[in-house]
């Protein structure tokens, strides 16, 4: 039997079964036929927060920052090239703060940018600051993922 993984599609929230050996190809959503791995880095909201942080059998790396924040703004390139050197081990995702103040408030977020390691709905680490892709890199691996 092979190894499945769930992971939840990008575009319309769906929860997909995805071989575990073929998480990094790609493919496309078995709902709306949508790619799994966009370019870009997902932008969750209220509504599939909890959906994308704890439907996923891959860890979810949830950016909180705001639109005013100077280090947000800094730290959003490396943040999105990180999640390209990671596309299929980890979901990269950003969670505008001021649009989205629910999930913020729920996880207590003092300062950003503030990035929180989700795995199966629980928040296993957490690292405030801006930080480089290569930091960002490191840390995730202090975490144990590989």
């Amino acid at each position: 039997m092979t190894d499945v993984r769930h992971l939840v599609c990008p575009h319309c929230h769906k929860v997909n079964r995805v071989p575990a050996d073929k998480l990094s190809a790609g493919g496309n959503c078995g709902a709306c036929k949508q790619p799994l791995w966009p370019d870009q880095v997902l932008e969750l909201t209220e509504q599939n927060f909890a959906t994308h942080t704890g439907r996923s059998d891959l860890p979810v790396l949830v950016d909180f920052w705001a639109s005013w924040c100077g280090p947000c703004k800094m730290m959003a390139p490396q943040f999105e090239q990180a999640a390209k050197a990671w596309r299929g081990k980890v979901r990269f995702a950003k969670l505008n703060t001021e649009q989205a103040p629910g999930p913020a408030g729920q996880f207590a977020i003092r300062s950003i940018p503030t990035l929180i390691l989700f795995q199966n709905g629980r928040e296993v680490a957490r690292q405030s600051g801006a930080m480089n892709q290569a930091q960002i890199s490191q840390w995730l691996q202090s975490q144990g993922i590989r």
